[in-house]
Order: structure tokens, then sequence, then C-alpha cells
């Protein structure tokens, strides 16, 4: 069987440091900040950069309904992405789209 020309991207590869994680989820906001699918689905890249095991712990949830909720095709709640953001180590917080003057 020949090899595959290229190989699968993940965005999970490059989160190495906490400074990746949020220039990732602040592209991300910036890009498609009302869409809740994609920032779900922007969590769940983070979660498989770090240890989702870990992270379904901590967040009380089996790794299974982590990957449901966080694949962009689920539709997690408020409260099950503030849980994840806070066992990420991450918090959530608004800011002006524009600086005020």
């Amino acid at each position: 069987m020949a090899e595959p020309l290229f190989s699968r991207y993940d965005s999970a590869d490059y989160l190495k440091t906490e400074a990746d994680i949020i220039a990732y989820l602040d592209a991300v906001m910036a890009e498609g900040g009302d869409d809740p699918a994609l920032l779900a689905h922007a969590l769940g890249v983070v979660a498989r950069a770090r240890n989702v095991s870990k992270l379904a712990r901590d967040t009380g949830m089996s790794r299974e309904g982590l990957y449901k909720a966080l694949s962009g095709e689920g539709n997690p709640s408020f409260a099950t992405i503030a849980k994840v953001a806070k066992a990420l180590g991450l918090r959530i917080n608004f800011r002006p789209d524009q600086p005020v003057a």
C-alpha cells in the first residue's frame, strides 16, 4: 500500500505552549466568535493538545461526552463550555471589540 502524500493536519499538534493556545483561541473568536459550534470545536482542539483523560476527570464528564460536546457537532451548554474552560485553566472574559476612546 502506498504511503499517503500528505499527513493528517491537526491544529492540536501545534499548540505546545499557553501562548499558542491563547493565540489560537483569540483567532477563533476573531474569525467566528458568534458561532458557538466553532468555539466548542476549538476547545476540543485545545483538549486534545492537552490530556483529554485528565480533562474528563477534572470536569466530571466522560471522555466520550467531552469528545461529543466539543466536536463542533455537539451542542454544549454554556455551563459545559465554562466548566471545560476552567478545567483547562482558562478564564472566559469579555472586552470591547474596538478600543474604547
